[in-house]
């Protein structure tokens, strides 16, 4: 990131962006020195002044003007704002992407930074002078000057004199020598800004004289104040046929002017007062003849101002019930104007809604059958691209399907086919290629085989004599050995490479035996341990099976208990049913003994034409209660009457009969009697 900064600062230089140059330095400097440990103090100064001075080099912006004159009115103030807010954008978008972390990239604030952050301690003291001169220095008579002499310093430490000689190259690109030329015009600026608010009008002569110590020609000066004068930072214009610079439109409209007569007004009377002293005792005896006066008509004064107020009062109340009976009329035409309006609103909202929707609706349709139809076109192989709206219309959809199934269905036969084709093909061509290869697979086996067997023979022989060789070494080897006497020290090597083994050995075996011990004691507290949990978890195993036990057995007995008193329920309603029934059929014994008494019957076996109650046409002997199938009325009639008698249709058709004396069963549950 610092070589990047790096490069953006050659870059900005060289476009003369001073202002992301400035932040560019600014950003390389804080990183170098975050990151760079082994950067000496004299890096440090370096850095730190080429910040400071790229910050200075920065032209003032418009915003700085001298005051409020040089500002443009009307459709140019409009124009020039637009284009601030434009170019402010297109700063701000630039710094937030080249990582400088500020919205608002200005002179101003790069400096604050620099303040902030306590870069000023790193920095020379001469540009610590020419910083003071820059941005807090108001004197124009004397402050090029002092900048000359600091600029000279500048020169000469970085091997540029004032002159121009030196290795002015080499100072541009790789020193800060490079920084004296806009140091200088921005100092021409600022002369410029504090003469302008000095003065209205300066001679030629008198700016080439302030500026004869910088080496900078009036061409220069010229063009430096022509270009601030068109970014608006100033409002000046340079009269050469009388040889003089003029500073705004007039002399009285600057903030600084327009205060000077008052202020010279007020200090001149204060001057006369302490000249000729006034005669105190006339001014307040002229004082004391005034309050007087003011004493003696002030009730009256005051009487008026309220029946004045009373009056305005009342007028004004007045004005205000009149303004807000109008207001509520107005409003109150307003709202049933509105209301009618959004009535209407509505129900044309609903109206354009339903036809969207069907609109919607059509259209959807009409392009999932326009898909429907491409998508069959396409399976078939035919070109969809070229077809139009109109064509696709006009296609049958179920034809379409229709064929598009039957080639579908013959292009599956078709490559069934082929498959089964290909691999009865597959099957003929293996097979003679197998049989082809038999004998050669046959004669190259034979070929490995006796390949094998020879290289195997070869081995053996060469083994065996690589070990003859080996052993006639050794026989060798030893005998050379035996001569020296090697074997004679052999036991006692032995017994001392023993000895040492064996400390090694019972010192191993001791560390195991302590180790089998920690690890038999460490099993066994395991193995308890173990031991207790298991034993836990059985305890809460049992108690938990103890408890769903409990639990089963409560719940039975609550559902044992539930189907008891279900069934005691139940055989209740059955007693009482049967309690019901019993004086039901008691009732119906009753009154069939009461309609079979001698009497009742006497009255219903006279003539033909008496009236029989139902109890009585079904019971024995119907001639008895009838008479006889012809001469019984159309209500009477015994059991031989046809199933279009009423009388006759409970006795011979099967029906319940209510008065039967042998019926034990309670009606059917869905007969009229229920």
């Amino acid at each position: 990131m610092a070589a990047y900064y790096e490069k953006l600062t050659n870059l900005f230089w060289v476009s003369e962006n001073y202002l992301f140059h400035a932040f560019a330095w600014y950003k390389y400097y804080s990183l170098c020195k975050e990151y760079n440990r082994g950067m000496s103090a004299e890096m440090k100064k370096q850095q730190a002044s080429a910040v400071l001075l790229a910050a200075l080099c920065i032209p003032a912006s418009s915003s700085s003007g001298s005051d409020k004159k040089s500002k443009p009115l009307g459709r140019d103030a409009i124009q020039s704002t637009v284009e601030d807010d434009i170019a402010k954008e297109k700063m701000a978008r630039m710094a937030t992407l080249l990582g400088f972390h500020t919205t608002e990239p200005s002179r101003e604030a790069i400096l604050a930074e620099i303040r902030s952050r306590n870069i000023m301690e790193d920095i020379p003291d001469y540009l610590r002078e020419l910083y003071v001169i820059l941005e807090d220095s108001t004197d124009p008579l004397d402050m090029v000057e002092k900048a000359r002499t600091l600029l000279d310093t500048l020169r000469a430490e970085t091997g540029v004199t004032s002159d121009g000689s030196g290795d002015a190259t080499e100072g541009e690109d790789h020193t800060l020598a490079k920084y004296v030329n806009p140091l200088t015009n921005v100092l021409i600026l600022k002369l410029i800004t504090n003469l302008s608010s000095s003065y209205y009008t300066i001679s030629l002569d008198h700016v080439k004289n302030l500026t004869s110590g910088l080496g900078v020609s009036f061409e220069q000066m010229e063009k430096s104040i022509v270009l601030s004068a068109q970014s608006r930072a100033l409002n000046v214009r340079i009269d050469h046929r009388l040889g003089c610079i003029r500073f705004g439109t007039a002399a009285l409209e600057s903030d600084e002017m327009r205060g000077q007569l008052s202020t010279l007004a007020k200090r001149l009377t204060t001057a006369c007062d302490i000249i000729s002293p006034p005669d105190v005792a006339a001014i307040t005896a002229e004082r004391k003849s005034i309050y007087m006066g003011v004493r003696s008509t002030v009730e009256a004064d005051h009487i008026a101002t309220l029946e004045r107020r009373v009056v305005i009062e009342k007028r004004k109340e007045e004005a205000e019930r009149q303004v807000q009976e109008r207001l509520r009329q107005e409003e109150a035409a307003r709202k049933a104007e509105e209301l009618a309006r959004k009535a209407e609103e509505d129900r044309r909202l609903q109206r354009e809604q339903k036809m969207r929707e069907r609109e919607k609706l059509q259209k959807i349709q009409e392009e999932m059958d326009a898909l429907e139809k491409k998508r069959y076109l396409t399976a078939m192989g035919r070109s969809v691209e070229n077809m139009t709206t109109e064509q696709l219309k006009e296609v049958d959809t179920a034809a379409l399907a229709k064929e598009h199934a039957e080639k579908a269905n013959k292009k599956k036969e078709e490559a069934e086919r082929k498959v089964k084709e290909t691999a009865k093909q597959l099957d003929y061509l293996v097979r003679a290629v197998r049989i082809e290869e038999l004998p050669l697979q046959k004669a190259s086996f034979e070929k490995r085989v006796k390949e094998d067997k020879e290289r195997y023979e070869e081995d053996v022989v060469e083994s065996a004599k690589k070990a003859k060789q080996q052993w006639e070494s050794d026989v060798t080897d030893k005998a050379v050995m035996g001569e020296c006497s090697v074997f004679d020290y052999t036991s006692q090597f032995e017994s001392m490479i023993m000895s040492s083994r064996k400390v090694v050995h019972e010192k191993a075996c001791k560390s195991e035996d302590e180790r089998a011990e920690i690890e038999a004691e460490k099993g066994k507290l395991d193995r308890a341990r173990k031991r207790k949990v298991d034993e836990e978890e059985k305890a809460e195993a049992e108690r938990l099976a103890v408890a769903k036990a409990e639990a089963e057995r409560k719940a039975e007995e609550e559902r044992q208990r539930k189907e008891e008193e279900k069934r005691v329920a139940r055989e209740e309603m059955e007693a009482k049913e049967r309690e019901r029934m019993e004086a039901k059929r008691e009732r119906d014994a009753r009154e069939r003994q009461e309609t079979s008494s001698p009497q009742r019957i006497g009255m219903g076996g006279g003539t033909g034409n008496k009236y029989v109650p139902p109890s009585r046409r079904g019971a024995a002997g119907g001639s008895s209660a009838g008479g006889s199938g012809a001469g019984g009325s159309r209500w009477g009639g015994g059991a031989g009457s046809s199933s279009s008698d009423r009388g006759g249709g409970y006795a011979g058709g099967g029906r319940y009969d209510r008065n039967s004396r042998d019926s034990d069963q309670p009606p059917p549950t869905n007969s009229r009697w229920g």
